[in-house]
């Protein structure tokens, strides 16, 4: 079994940084982070394999979001930086249970979410 919990999440001006933290437990190594506003699709931000480190982000927030893990506390982060209104949504965090090359962010892929982080960015 695996569990998952955000933190982190509020409101900020645009240009503004939040960091959003995750805390997994249970046996996975694929961790992404998600984002879905009203009326949309729920969105891959971020994932990252937690033995190999290797990350993967979304071309919407390439060189602005960063994506990072830390073993020891069984949390990944990710730090959002110069923020945009068009970032506005509720954050997930989700794991893939079990061991993986953690190759996609496709939400289907991954069946352990958490309950979400609101994340507003206002202009």
């Amino acid at each position: 079994q695996v569990q998952v919990a955000e933190s982190g999440g509020g409101s900020v001006q645009a240009g503004g940084s939040l960091r959003l933290s995750c805390a997994a437990s249970g046996y996975t190594n694929c961790l992404g982070w998600f984002r879905q506003a009203p009326g949309q699709e729920r969105e891959g931000v971020a994932r990252i394999n937690t033995d190999s480190g290797s990350a993967y982000y979304a071309e919407s927030v390439k060189g602005r979001f960063t994506i990072s893990r830390d073993n020891a506390k069984n949390t990944v982060y990710l730090q959002m930086n110069s923020l945009k209104p068009e970032d506005t949504a509720m954050y997930y965090c989700a794991a893939r249970s079990g061991l993986s090359v953690c190759g996609t962010t496709s939400p289907a892929f991954f069946d352990y979410w958490g309950q979400g982080t609101q994340v507003t960015v206002s202009s």
